[in-house]
């Protein structure tokens, strides 16, 4: 097996010298740099990862707990992060905790004993003892997407709040007074703060949010199915229903085709977290975005600043209203022109 003195002797240097090109030290000649780079090339060379880590106290690799690797949106996301680990010199190990509590510990508990440089992690709820007790220990550590309160370590997130306030304004000047939400978990961070957002921007325009018309979802499919047939078994079901993930929406779009029923022509959908399957959807469904791969590589910087010594920041990135055709737009204020339907709504209820 190729040791490091073959390298060095191939590249007729010091073993020292050719442990700083490895390493990536400023102090090394261009020269030099070139010739311990051929010769690692000639041989085959590979490092020794863990005999590095045991000496450096650094494995140069990163945890990633994300909450569903199902969803696109957090797809996406550890594409992202990955993609930027790589270009800063470090490898990620994923895990999935499925919207699962014990899951996400549980991996979180592995990744900590594998000896990873920096944990980033998107809770799935607010009352980790194991997480709290990391943070304190001084892991280095960064939350993104959600966060738990009263945990101190940066949060790398997307604002909603103005997107959704877009989105009633929307409806709104489309006529649509009935809006209900499926919304996400009570204990996470994103399902309380859309909920939130939503009934704030409904009572800027003198619209109430009944209970009726606030089902209680878990970010998967089949709970925004469930919600779904809810709504529309009501006595005046809602005139659009807004679904605070993409899988939750999807899952929403399968109730009301079940019940023989068009999206917009009998009831409308929008959804938080834009995917690309929503433009082929028939018809495209209006969304809100966020910005998945700026959060990605965000959190990865904030958390190899943190590995490295210098203090992360936390960083909060605006997300954007995407108007399509799902809530009764025609073309031209789906192509984001002015529209008729603003003066001319499509449907009035008493608000």
């Amino acid at each position: 097996m190729t040791s490091i003195k073959d390298v060095a002797a191939a590249a007729g240097l010091s073993v020292a010298t050719v442990s700083r090109v490895l390493n990536d030290h400023p102090s090394v000649s261009a020269d030099a740099r070139a010739r311990v780079l051929a010769a690692v090339e000639a041989l085959g060379y590979r490092p020794n990862a863990v005999a590095r880590s045991l000496r450096t106290d650094q494995t140069r690799t990163l945890g990633l707990v994300i909450s569903d690797v199902l969803n696109p949106y957090f797809t996406a996301l550890a594409r992202s992060v990955e993609e930027e680990a790589r270009s800063l010199g470090y490898s990620v190990v994923i895990g999935n905790a499925d919207e699962r509590p014990d899951l996400q510990d549980h991996h979180v508990r592995t990744l900590l004993d594998r000896r990873i440089d920096g944990l980033l992690v998107s809770p799935t709820d607010g009352g980790s003892p194991l997480m709290l007790d990391a943070a304190r220990a001084g892991t280095p550590m960064v939350f993104v997407d959600r966060w738990i309160p009263g945990v101190d370590v940066p949060v790398v997130r997307s604002d909603g709040r103005a997107a959704v306030r877009d989105l009633v304004a929307h409806l709104h000047g489309l006529g649509h007074r009935r809006l209900a939400i499926i919304a996400g978990p009570a204990a996470t961070t994103t399902g309380r703060e859309r909920v939130e957002a939503f009934r704030e921007a409904l009572a800027a325009y003198g619209l109430a949010l009944p209970a009726d018309y606030v089902g209680q979802g878990d970010f998967q499919a089949e709970s925004g199915r469930r919600v779904t047939e809810g709504f529309l078994a009501l006595a005046e079901p809602p005139e659009v229903v807004f679904a605070a993930d993409n899988l939750m929406a999807l899952g929403a779009l399968d109730a009301i085709r079940a019940r023989g029923l068009r999206v917009p022509g009998d009831i409308g959908l929008a959804a938080f977290d834009d995917i690309p399957w929503f433009v082929h959807t028939d018809p495209p469904v209006t969304a809100i975005a966020q910005p998945t791969g700026e959060l990605g590589r965000a959190a990865v910087r904030a958390l190899v600043d943190r590995v490295e010594g210098r203090p992360g920041a936390s960083v909060t990135l605006p997300a954007r209203l995407v108007v399509r055709r799902s809530c009764g737009e025609d073309a031209d204020h789906a192509a984001g022109r002015p529209s008729p339907l603003a003066q001319s709504p499509v449907r009035r209820s008493t608000p």
